[in-house]
């Protein structure tokens, strides 16, 4: 599959209020902290147009408490990346939820996922973490990073526009393409982002 990378569209910020105030009202009752985060919500990058979004809970607890919920909403739960990220729930919400009939809610481990047919239904990953974790500061740092340095801004599109012409199995191996970039700039977006560096 091919990797859609589109000029920065500044209807993405708008796109992920209308998605926050959704997730607020499903998830009332874990008065989540929502942040947009990925390529998305950077200004200037170029990017899949797809919103990323971090919710964080208060306690890990409530994880799998979310999972009913995002499910009542048509959201699908991709249940089978809890193995391998045991403290985060990934759901894929979709551009028309009707289309959500040609797939399963669920998908478990040791289903066949419909990568590439999914990707076109995709408007949104929904990554839900315990609140201030290691995991929710490596994203939010990330993203400040790159609103604050161009030219790595500049050197990740150029990356990405790269990788986009290539035939990826899915989009993980897609991902696992942009993977050592992204962790050497973590790492250094993450000491920034503790040494006091901000938006």
């Amino acid at each position: 599959m091919k990797i859609t990378i589109e000029a920065y569209n500044p209807n993405w910020p708008i796109q992920f209020e209308q998605l926050k105030a959704e997730l607020e009202t499903i998830l009332k009752d874990f008065n989540p902290i929502i942040e947009h985060v990925g390529s998305t919500s950077v200004p200037h990058l170029a990017a899949k147009p797809i919103i990323d979004i971090l919710v964080g809970l208060k306690t890990s607890a409530d994880l799998d408490k979310t999972v009913s919920p995002m499910l009542n909403n048509h959201f699908i739960y991709y249940e089978t990346y809890n193995a391998v990220m045991p403290e985060r729930r990934y759901f894929v919400g979709l551009k028309d939820k009707s289309a959500i009939r040609k797939f399963q809610n669920i998908y478990k481990e040791g289903d066949i996922t419909p990568s590439d047919e999914i990707h076109h239904h995709k408007l949104t990953h929904i990554h839900i973490w315990e609140f201030g974790t290691s995991e929710w500061i490596r994203h939010i740092a990330f993203r400040d990073y790159l609103r604050t340095h161009p030219s790595v801004r500049a050197d990740y599109e150029a990356l990405k526009k790269e990788l986009s012409a290539i035939n990826w199995k899915d989009g993980n191996e897609y991902n696992g393409g942009k993977n050592d970039f992204i962790k050497r700039e973590e790492a250094k977006a993450i000491l920034w982002y503790n040494e006091g560096g901000r938006r």
